[in-house]
Protein backbone atom coordinates (compact mmCIF):
# COMPACT_ATOMS: atom_id res chain seq x y z
CA UNK A 1 0.00 0.00 0.00
CA UNK A 2 1.18 3.39 -1.09
CA UNK A 3 0.65 6.19 1.23
CA UNK A 4 0.84 9.85 1.22
CA UNK A 5 0.53 12.05 4.41
CA UNK A 6 -0.48 15.65 3.86
CA UNK A 7 -0.07 18.19 6.09
CA UNK A 8 -0.73 21.73 5.81
CA UNK A 9 2.60 23.72 6.47
CA UNK A 10 5.65 22.77 8.33
CA UNK A 11 7.34 25.54 9.79
CA UNK A 12 7.48 24.34 13.30
CA UNK A 13 6.62 22.02 15.94
CA UNK A 14 3.75 22.59 17.58
CA UNK A 15 0.54 20.43 18.32
CA UNK A 16 -0.33 19.50 14.57
CA UNK A 17 3.07 18.28 14.02
CA UNK A 18 3.35 16.16 16.83
CA UNK A 19 0.06 14.57 14.89
CA UNK A 20 1.92 13.77 11.74
CA UNK A 21 5.07 12.33 13.61
CA UNK A 22 2.43 9.63 15.25
CA UNK A 23 1.25 9.71 11.49
CA UNK A 24 4.98 9.19 10.42
CA UNK A 25 5.45 6.30 12.98
CA UNK A 26 2.53 4.10 11.84
CA UNK A 27 3.64 4.60 7.98
CA UNK A 28 7.65 5.16 8.39
CA UNK A 29 7.60 4.72 4.33
CA UNK A 30 5.01 7.24 3.69
CA UNK A 31 5.62 10.12 1.51
CA UNK A 32 4.62 13.71 3.13
CA UNK A 33 3.07 16.98 1.01
CA UNK A 34 3.38 20.10 2.50
CA UNK A 35 2.62 23.85 1.10
CA UNK A 36 6.25 24.90 2.55
CA UNK A 37 8.69 23.80 4.38
CA UNK A 38 11.72 25.09 6.27
CA UNK A 39 14.18 22.03 7.13
CA UNK A 40 15.68 23.64 10.29
CA UNK A 41 12.23 23.97 12.21
CA UNK A 42 11.11 19.79 11.73
CA UNK A 43 11.57 16.97 13.97
CA UNK A 44 14.30 14.14 12.65
CA UNK A 45 11.34 12.00 12.87
CA UNK A 46 9.69 13.56 9.83
CA UNK A 47 12.42 14.60 8.35
CA UNK A 48 13.53 11.07 7.22
CA UNK A 49 10.47 11.05 5.18
CA UNK A 50 10.08 12.02 1.55
CA UNK A 51 8.66 15.26 1.55
CA UNK A 52 7.01 17.43 -1.01
CA UNK A 53 6.16 21.08 -0.96
CA UNK A 54 4.05 22.86 -3.30
CA UNK A 55 5.40 25.96 -5.60
CA UNK A 56 4.31 28.20 -2.89
CA UNK A 57 7.94 27.51 -1.22
CA UNK A 58 9.67 28.73 -4.23
CA UNK A 59 7.71 32.16 -4.52
CA UNK A 60 8.59 33.02 -0.92
CA UNK A 61 6.07 31.00 0.96
CA UNK A 62 8.39 29.47 3.73
CA UNK A 63 8.51 33.23 4.98
CA UNK A 64 4.82 34.67 3.85
CA UNK A 65 2.75 31.57 3.62
CA UNK A 66 0.23 32.90 6.25
CA UNK A 67 -0.33 35.96 2.86
CA UNK A 68 -0.66 33.45 0.19
CA UNK A 69 -3.97 31.78 1.74
CA UNK A 70 -6.23 32.34 -1.45
CA UNK A 71 -3.50 30.78 -3.96
CA UNK A 72 -3.38 27.84 -1.43
CA UNK A 73 -6.40 25.42 -3.43
CA UNK A 74 -4.26 26.15 -6.56
CA UNK A 75 -1.08 24.40 -4.60
CA UNK A 76 -2.97 21.91 -3.06
CA UNK A 77 -4.86 20.77 -6.06
CA UNK A 78 -1.46 20.76 -7.90
CA UNK A 79 0.22 17.68 -6.13
CA UNK A 80 0.17 14.31 -8.16
CA UNK A 81 -1.35 12.07 -5.66
CA UNK A 82 -2.96 9.16 -8.29
CA UNK A 83 -0.29 6.76 -7.29
CA UNK A 84 -1.03 6.68 -3.64
CA UNK A 85 -3.88 3.71 -2.36
CA UNK A 86 -3.93 5.88 0.97
CA UNK A 87 -4.03 9.66 1.50
CA UNK A 88 -4.05 10.53 5.32
CA UNK A 89 -4.27 14.66 5.49
CA UNK A 90 -3.69 16.86 8.45
CA UNK A 91 -5.96 19.67 8.67
CA UNK A 92 -5.62 22.79 10.45
CA UNK A 93 -4.90 25.14 7.26
CA UNK A 94 -5.91 23.51 4.26
CA UNK A 95 -5.05 20.16 3.66
CA UNK A 96 -7.40 17.72 2.50
CA UNK A 97 -8.15 20.11 -0.93
CA UNK A 98 -5.57 17.18 -2.75
CA UNK A 99 -6.67 15.46 -5.36
CA UNK A 100 -7.04 11.91 -4.14
CA UNK A 101 -7.15 9.03 -7.15
CA UNK A 102 -10.97 7.50 -7.32
CA UNK A 103 -9.75 4.47 -5.29
CA UNK A 104 -7.85 5.73 -3.01
CA UNK A 105 -8.89 5.99 0.79
CA UNK A 106 -8.78 9.61 1.56
CA UNK A 107 -8.81 9.73 5.83
CA UNK A 108 -8.51 13.46 7.43
CA UNK A 109 -7.48 14.03 10.59
CA UNK A 110 -9.14 17.41 11.69
CA UNK A 111 -7.53 19.92 14.08
CA UNK A 112 -10.44 22.46 13.05
CA UNK A 113 -12.02 23.87 10.32
CA UNK A 114 -9.72 26.78 8.76
CA UNK A 115 -11.03 28.98 11.93
CA UNK A 116 -10.00 32.84 9.94
CA UNK A 117 -12.66 31.96 7.10
CA UNK A 118 -15.06 30.28 9.17
CA UNK A 119 -16.30 31.24 12.62
CA UNK A 120 -13.49 33.66 13.41
CA UNK A 121 -13.52 35.78 10.22
CA UNK A 122 -15.06 38.88 11.76
CA UNK A 123 -12.54 38.36 14.85
CA UNK A 124 -8.86 37.58 12.45
CA UNK A 125 -10.46 40.79 10.29
CA UNK A 126 -10.56 42.83 13.28
CA UNK A 127 -6.95 42.00 14.92
CA UNK A 128 -5.36 42.28 11.18
CA UNK A 129 -4.17 45.31 8.97
CA UNK A 130 -6.40 46.79 6.42
CA UNK A 131 -4.55 44.44 3.68
CA UNK A 132 -5.44 41.39 5.65
CA UNK A 133 -9.03 42.55 5.60
CA UNK A 134 -9.36 43.04 2.63
CA UNK A 135 -7.57 39.75 1.27
CA UNK A 136 -9.82 37.69 4.07
CA UNK A 137 -13.51 39.68 2.66
CA UNK A 138 -12.65 39.45 -0.77
CA UNK A 139 -11.85 35.79 -0.66
CA UNK A 140 -13.72 34.27 1.95
CA UNK A 141 -16.57 33.89 0.09
CA UNK A 142 -14.73 31.92 -2.60
CA UNK A 143 -12.41 29.96 -0.11
CA UNK A 144 -15.76 28.57 2.11
CA UNK A 145 -17.21 27.38 -0.99
CA UNK A 146 -13.78 25.56 -1.91
CA UNK A 147 -13.62 24.00 1.93
CA UNK A 148 -16.97 22.67 1.56
CA UNK A 149 -16.40 21.07 -1.58
CA UNK A 150 -13.33 19.85 -0.78
CA UNK A 151 -15.00 17.88 2.22
CA UNK A 152 -16.43 15.72 -0.06
CA UNK A 153 -13.51 14.50 -1.29
CA UNK A 154 -12.59 13.08 2.26
CA UNK A 155 -13.98 8.96 2.86
CA UNK A 156 -13.52 9.56 6.63
CA UNK A 157 -13.49 12.68 9.27
CA UNK A 158 -11.62 12.13 12.34
CA UNK A 159 -11.59 15.36 14.92
CA UNK A 160 -9.32 16.00 17.39
CA UNK A 161 -12.46 16.54 19.75
CA UNK A 162 -15.95 16.72 20.50
CA UNK A 163 -15.94 20.43 19.66
CA UNK A 164 -14.36 20.31 16.00
CA UNK A 165 -16.76 17.39 15.81
CA UNK A 166 -19.24 19.45 15.55
CA UNK A 167 -17.95 22.02 13.65
CA UNK A 168 -17.29 19.82 11.05
CA UNK A 169 -21.20 18.67 11.37
CA UNK A 170 -21.79 22.07 10.95
CA UNK A 171 -19.54 23.28 7.96
CA UNK A 172 -19.31 20.20 5.94
CA UNK A 173 -22.30 18.38 7.10
CA UNK A 174 -20.46 15.34 7.72
CA UNK A 175 -20.01 13.13 10.77
CA UNK A 176 -16.17 12.65 12.36
CA UNK A 177 -15.13 10.27 14.83
CA UNK A 178 -13.11 11.72 17.99
CA UNK A 179 -9.76 10.88 18.86
CA UNK A 180 -7.80 13.21 21.10
CA UNK A 181 -4.57 14.25 19.59
CA UNK A 182 -1.49 12.67 21.44
CA UNK A 183 0.42 14.77 24.54
CA UNK A 184 3.26 13.94 26.15
CA UNK A 185 2.33 14.10 29.83
CA UNK A 186 5.84 12.50 30.87
CA UNK A 187 8.19 15.47 30.48
CA UNK A 188 5.82 17.25 32.98
CA UNK A 189 5.97 16.66 37.03
CA UNK A 190 4.73 18.05 40.33
CA UNK A 191 6.71 20.89 41.90
CA UNK A 192 7.25 20.48 45.90
CA UNK A 193 7.09 24.34 45.56
CA UNK A 194 4.21 26.24 43.82
CA UNK A 195 5.37 30.59 43.13
CA UNK A 196 3.12 33.61 43.75
CA UNK A 197 2.10 33.51 39.97
CA UNK A 198 -0.59 32.64 37.39
CA UNK A 199 0.34 31.29 33.78
CA UNK A 200 -0.92 32.70 30.39
CA UNK A 201 1.09 30.46 27.99
CA UNK A 202 0.88 29.68 24.07
CA UNK A 203 1.13 31.19 20.95
CA UNK A 204 -0.34 34.59 21.17
CA UNK A 205 -2.92 34.55 18.35
CA UNK A 206 -6.28 36.94 18.17
CA UNK A 207 -8.40 33.70 18.95
CA UNK A 208 -6.76 33.20 22.26
CA UNK A 209 -8.01 35.87 24.01
CA UNK A 210 -4.79 36.96 25.96
CA UNK A 211 -5.96 40.53 26.30
CA UNK A 212 -8.67 39.41 28.53
CA UNK A 213 -6.11 37.79 30.70
CA UNK A 214 -3.67 40.90 30.89
CA UNK A 215 -6.34 43.42 31.69
CA UNK A 216 -8.42 41.29 34.78
CA UNK A 217 -4.31 40.79 36.21
CA UNK A 218 -3.60 44.32 35.46
CA UNK A 219 -6.71 45.52 37.75
CA UNK A 220 -6.60 43.13 40.18
CA UNK A 221 -2.62 43.25 40.57
CA UNK A 222 -1.61 39.85 41.13
CA UNK A 223 1.06 38.68 39.49
CA UNK A 224 0.52 37.06 35.66
CA UNK A 225 3.35 35.67 33.99
CA UNK A 226 2.74 35.24 29.65
CA UNK A 227 4.77 32.43 27.83
CA UNK A 228 4.67 32.50 24.18
CA UNK A 229 5.99 34.53 20.69
CA UNK A 230 3.19 36.90 19.06
CA UNK A 231 2.62 40.05 22.03
CA UNK A 232 2.00 43.31 20.16
CA UNK A 233 3.68 46.09 20.98
CA UNK A 234 -0.38 47.56 21.66
CA UNK A 235 -0.83 44.18 24.22
CA UNK A 236 2.03 45.14 26.22
CA UNK A 237 1.25 48.66 26.45
CA UNK A 238 -2.10 47.90 28.29
CA UNK A 239 -0.01 45.55 30.92
CA UNK A 240 0.57 46.96 34.60
CA UNK A 241 4.02 45.97 35.93
CA UNK A 242 2.39 42.79 37.68
CA UNK A 243 2.33 41.18 34.11
CA UNK A 244 5.65 40.04 32.86
CA UNK A 245 5.95 38.44 29.15
CA UNK A 246 8.80 35.97 28.62
CA UNK A 247 8.27 35.02 24.71
CA UNK A 248 9.41 32.10 23.76
CA UNK A 249 11.16 29.69 26.42
CA UNK A 250 12.46 26.42 25.55
CA UNK A 251 10.95 22.98 26.95
CA UNK A 252 12.65 22.89 30.71
CA UNK A 253 11.70 27.01 31.56
CA UNK A 254 8.53 26.15 30.10
CA UNK A 255 7.57 22.81 32.39
CA UNK A 256 9.18 25.00 35.33
CA UNK A 257 6.80 27.69 34.91
CA UNK A 258 4.24 25.22 34.50
CA UNK A 259 5.01 22.71 37.32
CA UNK A 260 5.18 25.94 40.15
CA UNK A 261 2.52 28.41 38.79
CA UNK A 262 -0.52 28.73 40.67
CA UNK A 263 -2.91 27.97 37.82
CA UNK A 264 -2.97 28.25 34.12
CA UNK A 265 -5.33 30.90 33.19
CA UNK A 266 -7.01 29.75 29.91
CA UNK A 267 -9.28 33.04 28.29
CA UNK A 268 -9.44 31.93 24.66
CA UNK A 269 -11.73 28.96 23.12
CA UNK A 270 -9.32 26.30 22.07
CA UNK A 271 -10.25 23.15 19.54
CA UNK A 272 -8.63 20.82 22.15
CA UNK A 273 -6.58 22.55 24.22
CA UNK A 274 -3.25 20.72 24.85
CA UNK A 275 -1.32 23.45 27.04
CA UNK A 276 -4.17 23.00 29.35
CA UNK A 277 -3.26 19.28 29.69
CA UNK A 278 0.32 19.38 30.05
CA UNK A 279 -0.11 21.97 32.89
CA UNK A 280 -2.87 19.66 34.90
CA UNK A 281 -0.11 16.57 34.56
CA UNK A 282 2.35 19.22 36.34
CA UNK A 283 -0.42 19.32 39.21
CA UNK A 284 -1.56 22.63 38.52
CA UNK A 285 -5.50 23.60 38.15
CA UNK A 286 -6.68 25.29 35.22
CA UNK A 287 -9.21 28.21 34.92
CA UNK A 288 -10.84 28.32 32.10
CA UNK A 289 -13.30 29.90 29.83
CA UNK A 290 -16.31 27.21 29.47
CA UNK A 291 -15.89 26.53 25.95
CA UNK A 292 -14.19 24.64 23.29
CA UNK A 293 -12.44 21.49 24.27
CA UNK A 294 -11.22 22.54 27.11
CA UNK A 295 -14.88 21.43 28.67
CA UNK A 296 -13.75 17.93 27.75
CA UNK A 297 -10.47 17.98 29.35
CA UNK A 298 -10.99 19.94 32.52
CA UNK A 299 -13.19 18.59 35.12
CA UNK A 300 -14.18 21.72 37.19
CA UNK A 301 -14.21 21.22 40.87
CA UNK A 302 -11.37 18.35 40.42
CA UNK A 303 -8.44 19.97 37.67
CA UNK A 304 -10.13 23.63 37.60
CA UNK A 305 -13.17 25.56 37.56
CA UNK A 306 -14.65 27.81 34.05
CA UNK A 307 -15.82 31.14 34.08
CA UNK A 308 -18.37 31.96 31.41
CA UNK A 309 -17.85 35.38 30.03
CA UNK A 310 -15.00 36.40 28.58
CA UNK A 311 -14.16 39.62 29.95
CA UNK A 312 -12.01 40.06 32.47
CA UNK A 313 -14.45 41.07 35.11
CA UNK A 314 -15.83 37.26 34.50
CA UNK A 315 -11.99 35.92 34.65
CA UNK A 316 -11.27 38.17 38.17
CA UNK A 317 -14.46 36.61 39.92
CA UNK A 318 -13.35 33.09 39.02
CA UNK A 319 -9.94 34.00 40.33
CA UNK A 320 -11.16 34.69 43.75
CA UNK A 321 -13.51 31.59 43.68
CA UNK A 322 -10.30 30.20 42.86
CA UNK A 323 -8.43 31.28 45.80
CA UNK A 324 -11.15 30.65 48.29
CA UNK A 325 -11.05 27.25 47.40
CA UNK A 326 -7.66 26.45 46.62
CA UNK A 327 -7.15 23.75 49.08
CA UNK A 328 -9.56 21.57 47.36
CA UNK A 329 -7.15 20.97 43.98
CA UNK A 330 -5.06 18.48 44.61
CA UNK A 331 -1.62 17.99 42.45
CA UNK A 332 -1.78 14.21 42.80
CA UNK A 333 -5.31 14.10 41.66
CA UNK A 334 -4.92 16.58 38.78
CA UNK A 335 -2.37 14.63 37.68
CA UNK A 336 -3.79 11.31 37.73
CA UNK A 337 -6.69 13.11 35.79
CA UNK A 338 -4.49 14.23 32.44
CA UNK A 339 -2.73 11.18 32.50
CA UNK A 340 -6.38 9.73 31.11
CA UNK A 341 -5.13 11.91 27.69
CA UNK A 342 -2.11 10.74 27.50
CA UNK A 343 -0.26 10.51 23.99
CA UNK A 344 0.57 6.13 24.16
CA UNK A 345 -2.61 5.14 23.50
CA UNK A 346 -2.97 7.61 20.14
CA UNK A 347 -1.18 5.87 18.07
CA UNK A 348 -2.96 2.40 18.33
CA UNK A 349 -6.13 4.12 18.15
CA UNK A 350 -5.78 6.41 14.81
CA UNK A 351 -4.25 3.24 13.49
CA UNK A 352 -6.73 0.64 14.32
CA UNK A 353 -8.85 3.52 12.88
CA UNK A 354 -7.34 3.72 9.81
CA UNK A 355 -7.12 0.25 8.54
CA UNK A 356 -10.34 -0.24 9.39
CA UNK A 357 -11.88 2.08 7.10
CA UNK A 358 -9.01 0.81 4.06
CA UNK A 359 -10.29 -2.93 5.14
CA UNK A 360 -13.78 -2.18 4.50
CA UNK A 361 -15.08 -1.54 8.14
CA UNK A 362 -18.53 -2.56 7.97
CA UNK A 363 -19.93 -0.89 10.99
CA UNK A 364 -22.43 1.73 10.20
CA UNK A 365 -21.71 5.52 11.29
CA UNK A 366 -23.72 6.68 13.99
CA UNK A 367 -25.59 9.59 13.78
CA UNK A 368 -23.87 11.65 16.72
CA UNK A 369 -19.71 12.05 16.72
CA UNK A 370 -18.26 8.80 17.70
CA UNK A 371 -15.76 8.93 20.90
CA UNK A 372 -12.82 6.59 20.88
CA UNK A 373 -12.01 6.78 24.84
CA UNK A 374 -8.89 7.85 25.96
CA UNK A 375 -6.85 5.07 28.18
CA UNK A 376 -8.90 4.36 31.52
CA UNK A 377 -12.01 6.24 30.26
CA UNK A 378 -14.18 3.85 30.32
CA UNK A 379 -17.34 6.14 30.58
CA UNK A 380 -16.66 7.33 26.83
CA UNK A 381 -18.63 5.67 24.32
CA UNK A 382 -16.65 3.43 22.12
CA UNK A 383 -16.71 3.84 18.28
Amino acid sequence: MKVALVHYWLVGMRGGEKVLEALCRIFPQADIFTLVLDPGKISPTIARHRIETSFLQRIGGRRHYQKMLPLMPFALEAFDLTSYDLVVSSEAGPAKGIIPAPDAVHVCYCHSPMRYIWDLQAQYCRESGWLTRKMLRTTGPLLRQWDVTTAARVDHFVANSAFVAKRIEKYYRREASVIHPPVDLDRFSISPEVADYYLCAGQITPYKKIEVAVDAFTRSGRPLVVIGGGATAALRERAGPNVAFLGMVDDATMAERFARCRALVFPGVEDCGIVPLEVMASGRPVIAFGRGGVTETVTAGEAGLFFHDQTAEALNDAVDRFEATISDFQPEAIRRHARTFGGADFERKLAAFIFDKVNGDPRPSAHRPRAIPAAGRSSDVAA
